[in-house]
C-alpha cells in the first residue's frame, strides 16, 4: 500500500522528534482533518498507567485510570474543534481479540465517548491491500504530512518516518477516508462484541518489571 502514496522517501524520526513534530504541525494544521490508521493487533505501553494496571492484571484498575483521562480526551477533541480539525480513527481488528487490543478497544470507547471519530474494520477487510505486506500505522497532520509510525520489534512506540508531499498526502488521505467509510461506528461495535467479553488476561510479555 505505500506505494500507493509514497516514493519510499520520507525523514526518520526519533520519537522525542517525532512527538515534538507532530505537536508543532498540529498546531498550525488549522481546516485540515487528522487521520489515523491502526493495523497491529498488539502493542506495548510502559508509561501509560492503565496499560501497566492491565499488565499487571489489575482490570479493575486499569478500567478506573481510562476513565479518569476522560477530561484528558474532550480536551483534545475540543481543541481540534477550536482550529477546524476533525480527529478521524480507523481501528483494524482481528478476532479472537489480543489481550492488548481488547484493553485498547475500551481507551477507543472512552475516546469516541470524548469526540474522536472512530470505526472499526475486520483485518478481511483489508486483505485485499496486504497482498505484499500489512498496512502500516499512519498518522496524518495538516496539509501534507503523514507519519509512518514505527515500533519496536516488542511494539514500543519508537518514532517515525514523516513524509511531506502535497500529492502523496492527498492520496494517502483518500485511501484512509475510504477506510473509514466501509467501516463500523465503534460504539456499535463495542457494545456487541466487546463488552460481554470478560478481562482479557495478558501474556508474559507484557508485564512491566518492577521498579
Amino acid at each position: 500500500m505505500l506505494e500507493t502514496w509514497s516514493n519510499g522517501s520520507g525523514v526518520p524520526l526519533g520519537l522525542g522528534d517525532y512527538q515534538a513534530d507532530y505537536e508543532a504541525r498540529f498546531a498550525g494544521s488549522a481546516g485540515h482533518d487528522s487521520w489515523k490508521l491502526e493495523r497491529r493487533q498488539h502493542f506495548r505501553e510502559p508509561g501509560n498507567p492503565s496499560w501497566e494496571a492491565f499488565a499487571r492484571h489489575d482490570w479493575p484498575e486499569a478500567m478506573r485510570l481510562i476513565q479518569s483521562q476522560r477530561e484528558e480526551f474532550s480536551a483534545e477533541s475540543e481543541e481540534a474543534e477550536r482550529i477546524g480539525v476533525t480527529l478521524f480513527r480507523i481501528r483494524v481488528v482481528a478476532k479472537p481479540f489480543t489481550p492488548y487490543l481488547h484493553w485498547e478497544l475500551h481507551l477507543l470507547k472512552a475516546r469516541a465517548d470524548c469526540g474522536e471519530k472512530i470505526r472499526v474494520l475486520a483485518v478481511e477487510d483489508v486483505a485485499p491491500f496486504e497482498s505484499h505486506e500489512a498496512l502500516p500505522e499512519i498518522l496524518t497532520v495538516g496539509r501534507d504530512t503523514v507519519y509512518e509510525i514505527r515500533y519496536s520489534d516488542d511494539g514500543v512506540l519508537d518514532g517515525a518516518v514523516r513524509h511531506t508531499d502535497l500529492e502523496a498526502a492527498t492520496r494517502c488521505k483518500d485511501f484512509l477516508a475510504d477506510l473509514y467509510a466501509r467501516g463500523e461506528e465503534l460504539d456499535r461495535f463495542f457494545w456487541r462484541e466487546v463488552a460481554p467479553l470478560p478481562p482479557p488476561v495478558p501474556e508474559g510479555p507484557d508485564v512491566p518489571e518492577e521498579s
